[in-house]
C-alpha cells in the first residue's frame, strides 16, 4: 500500500505518529487519535474502435512520455465514471464519443501517481475531429496488430482480457 506523504492533523494538527491501525501501519493523531485512510484514484479510460483499428493517444508527460495508451484520466470527485471517460476521451482526442458498456475494471497501481482502479468502457464516436491535446501529442487509430509501443502494463492486459490481442 502506497501512503501519500502526510505529517500533521487535518483535525488538530498536531504531528501524525505510525500506528499500527486497522491492519496496516496508518498516520495518526496521537491527540484527538484521528486516522488519515487514504482514498484510491480512480481512472476511467475508451476503447474506441473504427474499421477494426483502435484509437490510441500517445503521451506527452511523464510517467510514459512517448509510449502509448487508450484515452483516459482520472475522474474527479462526484463525478460519474462514464461521463469522465467521454470527457477524457474529447479533451485528449477531440472526438466526442459516447459510452456504450462497461469492458473490465482493472486494480493495481503501475506508479506513484497513478489511478489505484482503472474502468475501461467501450465508446462509440458521435462526432469531432481526430486532433491531440491536453496531455497527448499525437492521437491516431491502429490495427491491434500492429500496436505501437504502449505506456501502461493495464492496457495489454485489458486488450488481453477483452480478447482482442
Amino acid at each position: 500500500m502506497i501512503i501519500p506523504e502526510i505529517k500533521y492533523c487535518p483535525q488538530c494538527g498536531v504531528k501524525l505518529e505510525q500506528k499500527e491501525r486497522f491492519g496496516h501501519m496508518r498516520p495518526t493523531c496521537p491527540q484527538c487519535e484521528w486516522i488519515y485512510f487514504p482514498d484510491p484514484k480512480v481512472a476511467a479510460a475508451v476503447l474506441v474502435e473504427r474499421k477494426g483499428e483502435i484509437l490510441l493517444v500517445r503521451r506527452a508527460n511523464n510517467p510514459g512520455k512517448g509510449l502509448w495508451t487508450l484515452p483516459a484520466g482520472f475522474i474527479d470527485a462526484g463525478e460519474d465514471p462514464a461521463r469522465a471517460a467521454e470527457r477524457e476521451c474529447m479533451e485528449e482526442t477531440g472526438l466526442h464519443v459516447r459510452v456504450s458498456k462497461l469492458i473490465d475494471v482493472i486494480s493495481g497501481l503501475e506508479h506513484p501517481y497513478g489511478a489505484h482502479i482503472l474502468i475501461v468502457y467501450q465508446a462509440e464516436i458521435i462526432q469531432g475531429d481526430l486532433k491531440p491535446d491536453d496531455d497527448a501529442d499525437r492521437a491516431d487509430f491502429f490495427p491491434y496488430k500492429s500496436l505501437p509501443p504502449l505506456a501502461f502494463s493495464t492496457t495489454y492486459q485489458m486488450l488481453a482480457d477483452a480478447g482482442k490481442l
